[in-house]
Formats: structure tokens, C-alpha cells, sequence
């Protein structure tokens, strides 16, 4: 469709969210817990938290889980049968608040799981999942989605964008079918344009490298020292891996109690020592700064070469949460400068 944009009042975000919710819809939106703000289901409008930098997980939960049944299964001695899980009991969710970085990581995520033969239950929740997105109006040293291609009023992924402006209510662009139908169940709330440029109400993020200069000299880096130098401080933990809105590493394995078992992937990390490592013994990632190149090369060159999107939309997150200060942001920097010498 068409995108259009739409002014909705600052008071009728609560009317909104309360229509979608008695018309049977699961709301997840930014929840605070202490300092920390994350993505959960939330029953009522002021169980939600509006005024956040960036939550410290992100929202891909919502259609990849941490932890998700693939099927069950009963073995007997000679036979066994196998009972999938069905895709109709996935409920219809709205996302609510969503930064336009984790907006666009859903875009990256649909293009993993559905480039070569669809994953059903991926699919089916992209499918249920309504994105009604917000706007930056501030940023931090982490931030540059800038730099990859996004932006703090970026519209990519998100199926309504809201951005508040000087008067106190909001600038709705309705972007996709999916944001259109929102607008007709309420049309009510939905008023004519606003006269307000949205760009002066956005945060200021400065670009700091060129993306395709990085694409397209990372290949000559991959036996570069730099990679060790880089690598120095990782310890493996996996921390960048479970808050980026993009990272998509997972393992699969079976649990069997009894006759009854079911087979289930849960999230993984490139990062892990052992996520390369053969049956044989051998690891053809035997070292911290191979497994942190591959997780660069990853997402700024294979993805892009075979996906045509980034696997990193520049939220942060890896850096604010790194236990040792490992700023990919920095590093990237270091790249890009080493590059033009």
C-alpha cells in the first residue's frame, strides 16, 4: 500500500490499546523492572514505559523464542509417530513500541528464515505479529543506525510509525496493510495530517562509517591481525548474541522422557566455543578472534551478499551489555579508518 500519514492524540494511545486488546489481541510492549526495560506482554496501557533509550533485550522473542517445540514425538520399539506443532495456536500479537532498529532486525530475521525454504512457525508468527513502532527522540554514544542504513524515524518493518511531536501528540504513518487495518478498527482516533515535519522531533545520530566501504573491503581483512587484536577481551559469553535483534544462531536437540519426547531449538551463539566443533574432535574456529570475525563477517558481508540486508541495524545493544567493553562500534570505526590508510 500507499504509506499515509495520520495525527493520533496523545491521550487516544490508551483508547487504541485498549480496543486492540479487547478485540482478543496479546500486546507486548516495553515494560520497566528496576532500571532495566524490556519487551513483555502487558494488560494494561500504563503497565508500559514510554519514555526509554532501548530496552536491554530485544523483541525478536516475539517470532523467534528462546526456547520453541519443533514437534512431539512417541517411540516405541519398532515404530514411532510424530505430532507437529500446530501453527493455529500461535496468538495474533502487537508489538508495541518497537524502535525502528528492532523494526528493521525483523526484516533481517524474515529474510534468514525464509530465503531458502520457509520455516512454518517463523512465518506463521510473522504473519500474527502487527508492529506498531516509535520513533527515536534521543540517542546515546552506542547508537549508529545511521551508519548501516536505518535511522531514528527509519519506517522499515514496522507496520505503524509513531513519532511525537512539539504539540504532544503523534505523527502515525501507516505503512503497511497491516497499519492500515488498525487505522480502519479505530478510524475515530485516526485524524487528518499533521502539519509538523517529524525530522526536527528525531534524535540526532551522526554517521560515522560508510557500510558498503566496510562490505566491501572486509574480505581482505579475513587473515588480518586485527581480528586477534580485536578479539583480545571477548570471553565468549554470548551476551552480544542474545540481545541483538538480528543474531540467529540456534541449536536443535531432542528430550525424551519415557516413550514421549519432543525435538526443540533453543538460541545458540557463533560465539560459543563449541558451535563449530565436529564429531571428530575438530574445530575449524579453533580460536575467540575466528569466532568473532565470523560474527562480523556475518553481518556486514555474507548477509548482505546473499540477503540484501544487514545483520546488524546499529541498536547497540552488543556494546551496552558486553561485560568486557567490547564496542562494535568502535571497532568498526578502527576498520573503516585502517581501510583508508
Amino acid at each position: 500500500m500507499t504509506p499515509e500519514n495520520k495525527t493520533i492524540k496523545g491521550n487516544s494511545l490508551e483508547k487504541l490499546f485498549g480496543m486492540l486488546q479487547a478485540n482478543g489481541k496479546v500486546i507486548v510492549g516495553p515494560r520497566r523492572k528496576g532500571d532495566a526495560v524490556n519487551f513483555e506482554v502487558v494488560h494494561g496501557f500504563s503497565e508500559m514505559d514510554t519514555d526509554f533509550l532501548q530496552t536491554v533485550k530485544s523483541a525478536k522473542e516475539v517470532v523467534f523464542p528462546r526456547y520453541e517445540k519443533l514437534f512431539g514425538f512417541t517411540a516405541e520399539k519398532s515404530t514411532a509417530s510424530i505430532t507437529d506443532v500446530d501453527p493455529g495456536t500461535i496468538p495474533d500479537v502487537i508489538l508495541w513500541g518497537l524502535r525502528p532498529c528492532d523494526a528493521r532486525g525483523m526484516l533481517s530475521l524474515k529474510a534468514l528464515f525464509t530465503w531458502d525454504i520457509s520455516d512454518t512457525l517463523f512465518a506463521e508468527r510473522m504473519k500474527r505479529t502487527t508492529i506498531i513502532g516509535m520513533s527515536c527522540h534521543a540517542a546515546d554514544e552506542y547508537c549508529f543506525c545511521t551508519s548501516v542504513g536505518g535511522g531514528p524515524g527509519n519506517t522499515e518493518g514496522s507496520d505503524i510509525l509513531l513519532t511525537q511531536l512539539g504539540t504532544g501528540d503523534y505523527m502515525a504513518e501507516l505503512i503497511t496493510d497491516k497499519g492500515r487495518a488498525i487505522a480502519d478498527f479505530a478510524p475515530d482516533l485516526f485524524e487528518p495530517e499533521p502539519a509538523e515535519d517529524k525530522e526536527k522531533f528525531l534524535a540526532d545520530v551522526p554517521v560515522r562509517f560508510s557500510h558498503d566501504q566496510i562490505r566491501a573491503k572486509l574480505t581482505a581483512l579475513f587473515d588480518s591481525d586485527l581480528w586477534e587484536k580485536h578479539a583480545r577481551r571477548c570471553v565468549g559469553c554470548g551476551s552480544c548474541a542474545f540481545v541483538c535483534p538480528v543474531c540467529a544462531c540456534f541449536d536443535i536437540q531432542d528430550e525424551k522422557h519415557g516413550k514421549k519426547g519432543m525435538r526443540f531449538r533453543c538460541w545458540d551463539s557463533c560465539g560459543y566455543s563449541l558451535f563449530t566443533l565436529h564429531t571428530s574432535g575438530h574445530n575449524p574456529r579453533m580460536n575467540q578472534h575466528q569466532r568473532w570475525r565470523q560474527r562480523v563477517m556475518h553481518k556486514f558481508v555474507y548477509m548482505p551478499e546473499r540477503l540484501s540486508v544487514f545483520g546488524c541495524t546499529g541498536c547497540g545493544r552488543c556494546s551496552r551489555a558486553c561485560p568486557e567493553d567490547m564496542n562494535i562500534l568502535e571497532q568498526l570505526i578502527s576498520i573503516y579508518a585502517w581501510e583508508r590508510k
